[in-house]
């Protein structure tokens, strides 16, 4: 009896552990007769809190049905199977749509999940309604030379010796490695490319109270997902502007980047105005890599105007 009673204890854990290990996690807010919008996050090693947690209502309430998640093995959604490819991500982003029940979405997608958005819509161009591109990767190696580049002019000034030894060690690096990538934006985040230099009070508050939330305390994030994601995906360093060229033929294609957002030169704000065309093209002052966030107004303000 004890046997069977252990055993039984034994196979409720398996199944317990196994689907907290294969869940993805999602939420939906608003009413799902309204155009729905999906947001997709940044990483590889980020989640969707912030944006759920200061933004997904306050687009909700204009009269759209907004769904975050966040991506296998990422944030909320814990998986030790995950492989952290580009494909496993759009065949959960296909599964959500049919959990969901969506025949079409506006993707808006941030930072690295740009290259997740970008080659979902290549594959499935029927199931996006348009694409938004918020601050999202795209010319990733010429990111990377920016940040170096200018990181290492402002040590030079400072004659900073240390810090250019340290550039040139980055550089010598493998270019298609984890490695390199994380070296890059920690130079970056040294230097406050991903922050707003003079922040006003509304994203003071708006940060803060996401901070004190259950958001800010389930900003949970996997160490690990960058070097599995370089070691399995061999598209770990893309140029997406010639995916992006042709996408525009199909569907419609929007750009939006904060003017302080240091982690793009203007070069390549240049390049993505000319691929989306000006009408669809928004630089907004005073707003760095978290545009949601920096200028949440008038982010909403710039999404909603499109997508209606």
């Amino acid at each position: 009896m004890k046997r069977i009673i252990l055993l039984l204890c034994c196979v409720f854990i398996s199944q317990f552990i196994y689907g907290q290990t294969t869940s993805i996690y999602s939420k939906a807010y608003g009413e799902s007769k309204n155009p729905t919008l999906i947001f997709i996050h940044g990483g590889p090693r980020g989640n969707s809190t912030l944006f759920e947690g200061t933004t997904a209502c306050k687009i909700a309430d204009r009269g759209f049905y907004v769904i975050v998640y966040d991506r296998r093995g990422e944030g909320r959604s814990i998986d030790t199977t995950a492989t952290f490819t580009f494909q496993e991500a759009i065949t959960d982003l296909n599964n959500l749509y049919q959990k969901y029940h969506i025949k079409k979405a506006t993707l808006i997608a941030h930072s690295f999940g740009g290259l997740v958005g970008t080659l979902f819509t290549e594959q499935n161009p029927e199931k996006v309604t348009s694409l938004i591109l918020a601050g999202a990767l795209f010319s990733q190696q010429e990111t990377y030379d920016h940040i170096l580049g200018t990181t290492q002019k402002y040590y030079l000034a400072k004659k900073d010796s240390l810090m250019l030894l340290k550039i040139s060690e980055i550089e010598k690096l493998p270019k298609n490695s984890a490695e390199y990538r994380k070296q890059c934006y920690e130079i970056a985040s040294k230097n406050n490319y991903f922050k707003m230099q003079f922040p006003t009070k509304e994203a003071n508050e708006i940060r803060e109270a996401y901070e004190l939330s259950e958001y800010g305390r389930n900003n949970i994030r996997n160490d690990r997902a960058p070097i599995l994601f370089y070691r399995n995906e061999n598209k770990n360093n893309m140029d997406t502007k010639s995916i992006l060229k042709k996408l525009k033929k199909q569907v419609p294609l929007f750009a939006i980047y904060g003017q302080q957002d240091h982690i793009f030169s203007e070069k390549q704000f240049s390049d993505m105005k000319q691929i989306v065309q000006d009408q669809h093209f928004k630089i907004i002052d005073n707003c760095s890599h978290y545009l949601f966030v920096d200028q949440q107004e008038e982010f909403i303000d710039t999404v909603v105007k499109w997508i209606k």
